[in-house]
């Protein structure tokens, strides 16, 4: 007789994994738009502003490498929560800064604790969750982020109407820290029905709850999202180097939408505070932006699948490049803001007809044998330019302007949507017909 395989419980894994992700990602985009705006009234200038913002997405860089080996070593939940924890003591630094240097230490604290809770989030997923939902799962959990970015900055703005500080959008991320690690700590854990701080063993993975017998065929011991991760993380700089060619060419490419998307969460805000709109009128104009992008994140997916890969990559990589271009082009009009407003609807429209477009190539690329090493290093090529761009910006706005920072960032888009349509035809023949 062949062994009944164990009820999944789909409230359980929504409680335990989505209900965090969304939190944290709700805080998240809650103080992105708001960290520019906050350098600059400490007293920091637009190119300094530029650097504190882009501190966060350095630190989530430098913070990929060791977070595979720290949640192997203390398991996912554990990870999830001291990330969270060690984010809360670098927002407390972020509201209690007298300038614009320690912001930029407690920015650069959230970055790295961001990385960690990403990963071990998507190692909790993959360990919770059964192979014949796990795509579903985690394509769903991608929209709960998206969701987080779009609710953020609207609570950003309510808040810092009400109270009139800016600082206090740094309350709202630490609340949201607070509850996502009281629902890890309260929720029991689908896979092993622990509660709170426990590190995972072998016996207790969801792989292995369930004896293989003559009718039954276990999934392999190793196919946990621990695992998985620390796969991804292991010997990251040689897997770059056995995979230089693709990584080089296609992954340039990847490295520069990347920068692109990076690049518009850093200059939208700090354009906002050269036409001189307010503190919620610049995050509520974000937050429409949001709405847009969240919006089309189904739609890319159906794109790509019935028209292919480049379909969804170029007109991402163009609308970024023409938005960026427009926004350069617009700031001696007078109707500037205005010009602002459709230009950051017009950048999320672009970003949204993208969503996915990184995820999905790395899967296509990646060996089919053995591909978390691989897509460690294919997220990091994105992950390095996401972190150069606000570098970019931040220099070539203090040694130029930031409307010479946003044309440059346009001829990245076309360096990079030429680099696409080069390479992905070569690599993916058939599906990017």
């Amino acid at each position: 007789m062949p062994s009944e395989t164990p009820a999944f419980d789909l409230r359980a894994v929504v409680l335990s994994g989505f209900l965090p992700a969304a939190l944290f990602a709700i805080g998240e985009g809650a103080i992105i738009p708001i960290i520019p705006i906050a350098a600059d009234n400490l007293g920091a200038g637009l190119a300094f502003a530029g650097f504190v913002a882009s501190l966060i997405l350095v630190g989530e860089l430098i913070g990929d490498v060791p977070s595979g080996v720290v949640v192997g070593r203390i398991g996912e939940r554990n990870a999830m929560i001291g990330a969270a924890a060690v984010s809360v003591v670098g927002l407390l630094v972020c509201v209690w800064s007298p300038n614009p240097w320690v912001l930029a230490v407690g920015v650069f604290l959230v970055g790295v604790s961001t990385a960690v809770f990403a990963l071990a989030r998507h190692a909790y997923m993959t360990t919770a969750i059964p192979v014949h939902v796990r795509a579903r799962a985690l394509s769903s959990l991608g929209g709960v982020f998206r969701f987080g970015y779009f609710v953020g900055p609207f609570v950003s703005a309510g808040v810092i109407h009400l109270t009139g500080a800016t600082q206090s959008a740094f309350w709202i991320h630490v609340t949201c820290c607070l509850l996502a690690a009281v629902v890890l700590l309260v929720i029991r854990d689908p896979a092993t029905g622990a509660r709170g701080f426990r590190k995972p063993t072998r016996a207790s993975r969801p792989d292995t709850a369930v004896p293989a017998t003559a009718t039954t065929v276990a999934e392999p011991p190793n196919d946990t999202g621990a695992q998985f991760v620390q796969d991804e993380a292991h010997g990251l700089f040689r897997t770059i180097r056995t995979h230089r060619k693709v990584l080089l060419r296609l992954g340039s490419g990847a490295g520069l939408i990347g920068a692109l998307r990076a690049g518009r969460q850093v200059i939208l805000p700090l354009w906002a505070v050269s036409v001189g709109l307010d503190d919620s009128t610049a995050a509520l104009v974000i937050g429409i932006a949001g709405a847009v992008d969240f919006a089309l994140f189904y739609t890319s997916g159906q794109i790509m699948d019935r028209w292919g890969r480049l379909a969804s990559a170029l007109p991402c990589m163009l609308g970024l490049s023409i938005s960026y271009f427009l926004l350069a082009w617009s700031g001696h009009l007078d109707a500037r803001v205005g010009w602002f407003v459709a230009i950051a609807i017009g950048m999320s429209l672009a970003n949204g007809v993208g969503s996915g477009i990184l995820m999905t190539l790395g899967a296509d690329l990646a060996p089919r044998d053995h591909p978390a090493p691989f897509l460690g290093a294919w997220r990091f090529t994105g992950d390095f330019g996401s972190a150069a761009a606000p570098l970019v910006i931040s220099g070539v706005t203090a040694v130029a302007s930031i409307a010479v920072a946003s044309g440059v960032m346009g001829v990245l888009g076309l360096v990079g949507a030429g680099v696409l349509l080069r390479y992905v035809p070569r690599y993916l023949p058939r599906r990017s017909r």
